[in-house]
């Protein structure tokens, strides 16, 4: 799909903006006309997959601005792109980006804060609901020609520990509330009170594993510094508890998780994203009491709208000489 230049803010310059991600205004067409009114010559060569790599890296030469979603945009990459003035990252989390690497080239970074926060949190609440009462694992069973009663507890009475309290983690709280959960939650730059002011009690890290019944992450993960939920913190959870990860796969320890499912120290595990992605030969494939979806918690068609109109607004303004509004460095 092409943009035609014209029309726009830029001048008669051309300029190229190369989308790498397939889902980028999927279900509307207001962020490529943005694009296009602004001359900024929106491109997607790949319809139904990202990018591959060999082919981004023979293609940035000759883009002014990249839209990306999960690719892996490497000083390698930036270095081939000597036109190249912003990257703008088609969600919110920015780590699959050197930013160091940009920042040293005078490359603008961009991404959508709060534009995915409601279809995630209601995607995390969906996914606590499934794993507790099995919903996933009845139908397959059904489909599959049996007929089985499978238990599991109700959520109301309940403890959940919302590990990450920005807008995903405090949505999550509400919902959980209206359940009759109550909500511990842990971040260490959000003070007690603010925690307190939407109904959730300030917890250690620590203490919330060990006191809740299910765990629900909204963090970003560290590589530099390894999972979060390595395996002394895996093991030091309830037992019988539901882990939930919506957020990075860099979070967890799979394989401890794997056999910590496998023994049954953990009651379940529901996770939307993984270390490496797609999934491939993973120990958590195999697992009893386990839900996987495909990094997809973000893909609501109103999230998608927003997020593809926020960066195609900040690729305009910065080829156009203007600071962007969402920057990320």
């Amino acid at each position: 799909m092409t943009g035609a230049a014209g029309g726009s803010g830029l001048g008669a310059s051309a300029t190229t903006t190369l989308v790498t991600t397939p889902t980028f205004a999927r279900f509307s067409p207001d962020p490529w006309e943005l694009l296009d009114r602004a001359g900024a010559g929106p491109l997607r060569p790949v319809e139904g997959a990202a990018l591959p790599a060999g082919e981004l890296l023979a293609r940035v030469p000759d883009a002014d601005a990249l839209i990306v979603g999960m690719d892996a945009i490497t000083a390698e990459v930036i270095d081939a792109g000597p036109r190249l003035k912003v990257i703008a990252k088609h969600g919110v989390g920015v780590d699959t980006i050197d930013l160091d690497a940009a920042r040293a080239r005078g490359v603008q970074v961009v991404c959508a804060p709060g534009s995915n926060s409601r279809a995630v949190a209601e995607f995390t609440f969906g996914l606590i609901l499934d794993a507790s009462r099995r919903i996933t694992a009845s139908h397959t069973r059904v489909a599959a020609g049996d007929w089985p009663k499978l238990f599991g507890p109700e959520l109301a009475g309940k403890t959940l520990a919302v590990v990450g309290f920005g807008r995903i983690g405090r949505l999550l709280t509400g919902y959980a509330l209206a359940f009759g959960m109550t909500v511990l939650a842990h971040d260490p730059y959000v003070g007690g009170a603010d925690i307190e002011a939407l109904g959730a009690q300030p917890a250690a890290l620590d203490d919330c594993l060990t006191r809740a019944d299910v765990v629900s992450l909204h963090l970003p993960a560290d590589p530099a510094a390894g999972p979060l939920l390595d395996r002394r913190r895996l093991t030091s959870m309830k037992p019988g508890a539901l882990l939930v990860n919506a957020a990075r796969g860099g979070l967890i320890d799979e394989a401890a998780l794997a056999e910590l499912l496998d023994d049954g120290h953990l009651g379940g595990a529901a996770l939307d994203a993984f270390a490496h992605e797609p999934l491939g030969d993973s120990p958590l494939r195999h697992a009893p009491n386990v839900l996987l979806t495909s990094h997809m918690a973000a893909c609501s068609n109103e999230a998608n709208r927003a997020m593809g109109m926020l960066v195609a607004e900040d690729v305009v303004r910065v080829l156009a000489g203007e600071p962007p509004l969402r920057p990320a460095l």
